[in-house]
């Protein structure tokens, strides 16, 4: 008996990434996405220009996914598009088409959590952690450890308290007038750097706690350049400013290691995973190597293409939940402020 092929379709649009991927019995076919560039210049993601932009642009994502995939629509067994959490305005393009989609070729949808295909994007190529593992997902709107125990089993073992990690690179690079997208911008000023320059703080909060803290932080950045009497308007020395970026990456960078590490070792597991846009940060990722080897962890984080928001991870949530049996109404909303159960 010749077994039929599981072909799904992912859609992501929960921020400004309009993404769409086709995974083809667990491989990855391919991946489409937009990055939207308009922000930039408002110094932060606009919601309504977020989602005018992603309904320009979903219909050609897909196209453009289904035709590197050499997949014909008529082809799909499922159709997967993120639910939240998210902008509000943003999810409900890629969710209404998703769902619209499915009912007119008559197939399945899956509505996926946008925190979980963030940890699925270590599952999109092989090698693959072994359950259970512990996961750090870190990017511009969440801080977070989980343990994972199965596929849809996990389980929340902290998460920041105020600021995400990700913000906070996003406004020191805003106090330092770098501009927009922080994070990048911060690491490429961290590379020329003293990270000894300036101490900061490294908030652990109480011994062992997995919960996180950056707000103080990115206070800290703050007075600091108050009391030495800085003005982003006056075009500072690019060494001073690279120094800055340096000693508050090395701080950040500090405390989401000693977690991730602390957490490795309070459960026991061997395998240990980063995931979101801040896991492309390159000081963080060549902690992460040493520190890994150091602790004889076994270490998974995505390359840097399914770091930031992506169809890939989002069509591979699909393929296991339909590999399940897990199919979703037709009748599922938006959910912005949607927890990881």
């Amino acid at each position: 008996m010749i077994m039929q092929s599981m072909i799904i379709l992912g859609i992501e649009t929960s921020c400004d990434e309009t993404s769409a991927a086709v995974v083809q019995d667990g491989i990855l076919r391919s991946n489409a996405t937009a990055v939207q560039l308009v922000h930039s210049e408002h110094g932060g993601v606009v919601p309504e220009l977020a989602s005018r932009a992603h309904q320009r642009l979903m219909v050609p994502i897909v196209e453009d996914a289904l035709r590197k995939a050499s997949v014909d629509k008529k082809e799909l067994t499922a159709i997967a598009a993120v639910y939240g959490p998210g902008l509000i305005g943003s999810i409900l393009v890629g969710l209404s088409f998703g769902k619209a989609m499915a009912q007119g070729l008559g197939i399945p949808f899956i509505g996926v959590n946008h925190m979980e295909a963030h940890i699925f994007s270590n599952m999109i190529e092989d090698p693959k952690p072994s359950f259970p593992f512990v996961n750090l997902t870190v990017s511009g709107g969440h801080t977070q450890l989980v343990l994972v125990k199965d596929y849809f089993s996990c389980e929340l073992l902290g998460e920041t308290m105020d600021d995400a990690a990700g913000e906070a690179f996003d406004k020191v690079a805003k106090m330092l007038g770098v501009g927009y997208p922080g994070g990048p911008l911060i690491d490429k000023l961290a590379a020329k750097g003293n990270a000894k320059a300036v101490k900061f703080p490294r908030p652990y909060l109480e011994e062992g706690s997995l919960q996180f803290s950056f707000s103080g932080l990115k206070t800290s950045v703050l007075y600091y350049l108050r009391s030495i009497g800085f003005d982003r308007t006056a075009g500072m020395n690019e060494q001073f400013l690279s120094d800055i970026a340096a000693s508050f990456q090395a701080a950040a960078v500090d405390v989401l290691i000693d977690k991730l590490l602390t957490a490795a070792k309070k459960y026991g597991v061997r395998d240990i995973a980063v995931c979101g846009g801040v896991s492309a940060n390159s000081e963080l990722r060549r902690r992460l190597e040493t520190e890994s080897k150091i602790h004889h962890l076994r270490l998974f984080i995505p390359k840097l293409d399914f770091c930031t928001d992506n169809g890939a991870m989002v069509a591979q949530v699909g393929y296991e939940r339909m590999r399940k049996g897990f199919v979703s109404s037709l009748e599922l909303t938006a959910e912005p402020d949607l927890q990881l159960n």
